[in-house]
């Protein structure tokens, strides 16, 4: 991320959102949204406020810390921790006002004292990183400081419209430049700051934005052209319409989910995206399910996660979880896993997949299943994407076959 100074006017933006997400637990992306529509500013100030928002979140103790404001405050102290991440990397403060709050001689102090607790200088809650240490060992403190990096920008080309050469092509002529993912053949990595939702590309449905280590798991379904395939956590739909594109819209593709307004909005995302077969279904009780069982060639369940695998695009989320919710998602997990992967026919084939980096949610949810599920399925392959070997959000995927 270029890091700059910001301007007043940006200064301001970026405290409401803060105090938007901080105080109301609002996501930080519809804090974003919210704060564009009601304060009109150029694209470069929007990237500006954007770059600085993530920035200050993913780093949001150690600005405490050099602020010498305690966590449980720092909703009320805003305009001190924008502060301290002006004087972190060394850019001149945007106004009066802010310099006011800022003690350079107690901010030195504390930055060396900071320097020597790694966990703090990567951003992480002493929570979080005890659950991390605990789970992971020694790969923690590369996955940890990787985390703690700005999300890079990937789209997935749509091979339903356009291959990677015309996209790049039309892409360039509306003033974005992009290079190719190694051994990710639909991922482009976006090297512009221009908005791409307001390009042509987009509106016509060239492309959709996904995370180059999201990509991989659709593929690994192994879906084919004419098969019968559910995506059964499917949320905003990215894999739906990825899986699509790779059955090339041939054969019954259906999108599942508890809430509505996801499927309504997926179905829009289909549409644009030319992805004819898919069909979209809200599952209302526990017979939505049972009265698929046996109908599904391939089953995809991404399930509801801890997310610590996209912590660097969400920073915002790690301010709010605690681990007391993981046992809770493990037993949802566990529970999606038995009564959903009924929907396999004998045969067929499933990935379970997250976005959490923990082995309880990955490999030992797996082990689980398939030593309740009575030789029912066999475990064919797992992989596990690293935040700090590859630079992407961090995945996990199992691919698991019911036996004939």
């Amino acid at each position: 991320m270029r890091v700059y100074a910001l301007t007043p006017l940006e200064c301001g933006s970026v405290q409401i959102i803060l105090s938007e997400v901080l105080n109301e637990q609002s996501p930080v992306d519809r804090a974003i949204s919210r704060e564009f529509k009601n304060t009109k500013m150029p694209l470069a100030a929007q990237l500006h406020i954007v770059d600085a928002v993530g920035d200050i979140l993913r780093r949001l103790n150690l600005l405490a810390f050099l602020a010498d404001v305690p966590m449980a405050q720092v909703g009320i102290a805003v305009q001190s921790i924008i502060c301290q991440w002006h004087l972190l990397n060394n850019r001149p403060l945007p106004n009066l006002r802010v310099a006011d709050l800022c003690d350079t001689k107690v901010f030195e102090q504390r930055l060396q004292e900071a320097k020597s607790v790694p966990a703090l200088w990567d951003g992480c809650p002493e929570w979080l990183d005890q659950l991390g240490t605990e789970q992971l060992g020694d790969q923690w403190p590369a996955e940890r400081a990787a985390l703690a990096q700005p999300a890079k920008r990937y789209i997935r080309i749509n091979s339903l419209k356009c291959n990677a050469q015309q996209l790049q092509h039309r892409l360039q002529q509306e003033h974005i430049d992009t290079r190719p993912v190694e051994n990710i053949p639909s991922a482009l990595e976006v090297l512009s700051n221009g908005s791409l939702f307001k390009t042509m590309s987009f509106q016509d449905g060239w492309f959709e934005q996904q995370d180059a280590g999201s990509q991989l798991i659709a593929p690994y379904l192994n879906v084919e052209p004419g098969m019968r395939v559910i995506d059964a956590c499917a949320g905003a739909g990215g894999k739906t319409l990825h899986l699509s594109a790779l059955m090339a819209g041939k054969g019954r593709l259906l999108s599942m989910d508890v809430e509505q307004w996801k499927l309504d909005n997926l179905r829009q995302r289909a549409r644009r995206a030319g992805a004819h077969n898919v069909e979209t279904r809200l599952i209302e009780s526990s017979k939505t399910i049972k009265r698929l069982k046996d109908s599904a060639d391939r089953v995809l369940l991404d399930v509801p996660c801890s997310g610590l695998g996209v912590l660097k695009r969400n920073p915002d989320t790690k301010w709010r979880d605690t681990a007391d919710r993981l046992p809770v998602l493990l037993e949802l997990q566990a529970d999606i896993l038995r009564r959903y992967s009924k929907m396999v026919k004998p045969g067929g084939q499933l990935v379970y997949a997250t976005c959490s980096l923990l082995p309880a949610e990955n490999q030992k949810q797996v082990q689980r299943f398939l030593e309740e599920c009575e030789g029912q399925f066999t475990f064919v392959s797992d992989q596990a994407i690293s935040p700090a070997q590859t630079g992407f959000d961090g995945f996990y995927m199992a691919l698991l076959q019911r036996q004939s």
